[in-house]
């Protein structure tokens, strides 16, 4: 399936212009074996014309074949080249960018390219409970993988303190992986959290 890359597109915003779009599918809960449950994913990458992408992942928990039980969680967040934060862009808070976008064309987009061929990234979600995440990794072409800098958790929150999360495009077709550490477990304590099949639908 090609890519199709938006017109409008901010141009830092080309390597992560495979995400862009309407994703849903089916996934396992842990490591995927017999006994995990299942759920179902509608994931969202959208833009509004500044250098990152809005993200919105809804779940549900399904039985065996993917009837729907009941709501699992919602996770919002912002997904964005990780580079520093120049005198044109926007905020804090309410400051507004300039009305051209920081980076202007592929070549200064281009000069972000690390020393493996990718670009550096940064991410961040928001989960309901008190819990927000802040992860950097690397985009090589449709590859991410992502390891949390941060876990900010409320001071009612469950324990968790740690996660990783790859992502992939193949044959069209977007799949992810998320392991995490809870009970203060990290580093080798990462577990199988989640994984999925996504669609895109549009």
């Amino acid at each position: 399936m090609p890519i199709e890359i938006p017109t409008d597109l901010t141009p830092e915003l080309v390597p992560l212009s495979w995400l862009i779009g309407e994703w849903e599918g089916r996934g396992r809960l842990g490591s995927g074996d017999e006994d995990s449950e299942h759920f179902l994913q509608h994931v969202s990458f959208t833009h509004n014309g500044l250098p990152y992408l809005q993200y919105r992942a809804e779940s549900w928990l399904t039985d065996d074949d993917g009837t729907r039980l009941r709501p699992l969680t919602v996770e919002t967040g912002f997904w964005a080249l990780e580079r520093k934060q120049l005198d044109a862009d926007g905020g804090p808070g309410l400051i507004p960018a300039d009305i051209v976008p920081a980076l202007k064309s592929a070549d200064e987009v281009e000069a972000l390219r690390n020393s493996e061929g990718g670009f550096d990234i940064s991410v961040s979600i928001s989960h309901p409970g008190g819990i927000s995440e802040l992860y950097y990794g690397q985009i090589k072409g449709p590859q991410i993988q992502l390891t949390t800098d941060l876990v900010m958790r409320g001071s009612h929150s469950k324990d968790y303190s740690a996660a990783t999360r790859i992502f992939g495009l193949v044959d069209g077709n977007l799949l992810w992986r998320w392991d995490v550490a809870v009970g203060g477990k990290e580093g080798k304590g990462l577990e199988a959290h989640a994984s999925a099949f996504l669609k895109k639908v549009s």
